[in-house]
């Protein structure tokens, strides 16, 4: 299967996008911005203990208190509150566990009260950012995830992940894990290692080993609410958790994220340096790839099958609902029975393409088209996990119900991402008034004037709508070659489609230019025009 990853680099962070076959089935937004993400550790202090619920709020910096339930404190919260306090008073000397005393697991079944206290300072890992309404998820579960395998302190195991079906292959890490692993740390060998040489398991555990000892650093002198091991950007752990022989290429459109991006790729998998390629083109990248349209007719409320049925999606406070309609397809076949099926095969696969694709989670509810014949329900439930499969997060299906609906739960680690597709007119703001068209050529070329007589600006690029572009580029001596005739300079000229017929950017060579007092003028004229209506 050909994978393709798309990062679009943009001042308010990333923008990722993960092609199988030119079909996006994986987008991400990473803000610049963005804290509380899920592996990050902090150092917080216990707000409030609540028996009733069995569970603490912990304070780590975010406007509402973290929730931390006692399932999640871990069977050695005790070695880890006894680690984190050793440390904080400067007993502890080294981040090794070697002599480390481990203390008595908790009962599973006990009470958070005789573990924790207010006031009292713990190590926490986010496991759910902030959704809606809610803080972030913590767990004292504490875990460090690399590329091959995953570092858990406070035991003393080596687990195999289950995908690995060979049982020469799971002993063959299992002792290659044995001769390399730390006292008083368990290994979680993660389904990548699968084949993977003893050099390459040991670059990994040492890499982990130094993120540890880097927190236990940091923890010597922290206060509460401090960082103490940052899980790395989104980008990189998509790349840390996908990257495999079927990647074709990783296309960045930003030349010092592209040498970050090989240097990183060159440490964790050096045979795929090779795939990561800088993006040249002379449009957007998203643009002259299709993405962008792609992102504009998959988020929207309605999703067109190839096959001419539909999907509505819906988005409530409880759960997530899915119909499927067959459209204009229920009027080309005989067989209704057939139709159904032709139908429901088809939407099952864009379903596990838009629960990836939005990061669904919680339950998501689909009301497939009535089918008579359980041997097609049986391949409708049988269609839809062989399409799940790919899908890295935790899920359950359930099989069909007699109405015909089928259940999805999935794990929900970060607030579903949603696209606005439906626009507000760009022009006019929802306004219903815009500036005269006409006038748009006018204030670009005033524009232009202004930057480059007096501001002596060089290397301009002005995005445009298509109509405005065209408008500027064609014909066999063009507006814009008159331009430079008149300034001795050459403006290069960008459609985007997202851009109302009135709206235009201007760049240099180094970021967007503010052109200052554009929207007060658009807003004196609709006054304007308002009064003298």
């Amino acid at each position: 299967m050909n994978n393709e990853l798309f990062i679009n680099s943009t001042p308010n962070g990333n923008r990722i996008a993960l092609l199988q076959e030119k079909r996006l089935v994986e987008y991400h937004l990473e803000g610049s911005g963005d804290k509380f993400n899920v592996g990050d550790i902090y150092l917080g202090t216990v707000t409030k203990v609540v028996p009733g619920l069995n569970a603490a709020f912990v304070d780590i910096g975010y406007e509402k208190d973290a929730f931390l339930h006692y399932h999640d404190l871990g069977p050695n919260i005790r070695s880890l509150n006894t680690y984190t306090k050793n440390v904080l008073s400067k007993q502890q000397q080294s981040h090794k566990l070697t002599g480390f005393k481990i203390e008595p697991e908790i009962d599973k079944g006990g009470k958070i009260d005789k573990v924790l206290t207010k006031g009292q300072q713990i190590l926490v890992q986010v496991v759910k950012e902030p959704i809606s309404t809610k803080g972030p998820r913590l767990s004292c579960e504490i875990s460090i995830a690399g590329r091959y395998l995953v570092l858990v302190p406070f035991s003393d195991s080596i687990n195999v992940s289950k995908k690995i079906a060979s049982r020469e292959e799971r002993q063959r890490l299992q002792r290659l894990i044995t001769s390399i692993k730390l006292e008083n740390f368990s290994v979680i060998i993660r389904t990548v290692a699968e084949g993977k040489e003893v050099a390459e398991l040991d670059r990994d555990l040492k890499n982990l080993v130094k993120k540890w000892e880097d927190g236990f650093t940091k923890l010597k002198t922290a206060k509460s609410k401090d960082v103490i091991i940052s899980e790395m950007d989104r980008t990189a752990s998509i790349l840390r958790d996908m990257l495999n022989e079927s990647f074709d290429s990783i296309t960045i459109d930003d030349k010092a994220f592209y040498d970050e991006t090989k240097t990183y790729i060159k440490s964790i998998a050096p045979d795929k340096e090779k795939i990561v390629k800088l993006f040249s083109g002379k449009e957007k990248m998203f643009e002259q790839t299709g993405i962008e349209r792609q992102l504009k007719a998959l988020f929207g409320r309605t999703v067109s099958l190839p096959g001419g049925g539909y999907l509505i999606i819906e988005h409530t406070e409880a759960m997530h609902v899915v119909d499927v309609n067959s459209g204009n397809k229920s009027n080309q076949e005989s067989d209704q029975e057939k139709t159904a099926l032709n139908v429901n095969l088809e939407s099952a696969k864009e379903v596990a393409r838009q629960v990836r694709l939005r990061d669904l989670g919680g339950i998501i509810v689909i009301d497939f088209i009535d089918m008579k014949e359980q041997d097609n329900r049986v391949i409708l439930f049988n269609r839809m996990k062989a399409e799940m499969e790919g899908d890295r997060a935790k899920y359950t299906i359930l099989p069909l119900s007699k109405f015909g609906i089928m259940q999805i739960t999935r794990q929900r680690v970060r607030p579903q991402l949603n696209i606005t597709t439906s626009e507000v007119c760009p022009s006019c703001n929802g306004t219903g008034k815009i500036t005269a068209s006409v006038l748009v050529t006018d204030e670009i070329e005033n524009k232009l004037d202004h930057l480059i007589t007096k501001q002596n600006e060089k290397n301009l690029t002005i995005e445009l709508h298509p109509f405005v572009y065209a408008h500027y580029t064609t014909g066999l001596i063009s507006k814009r070659f008159n331009w430079f005739l008149k300034y001795k300079t050459w403006v290069k000229l960008e459609k985007n489609t997202a851009l109302g017929i009135i709206e235009y950017r201007f760049r240099n060579k180094f970021d967007e230019i503010d052109l200052g007092n554009k929207k007060e003028e658009e807003e004196d004229i609709r006054e304007i025009l308002t009064v003298t209506e």
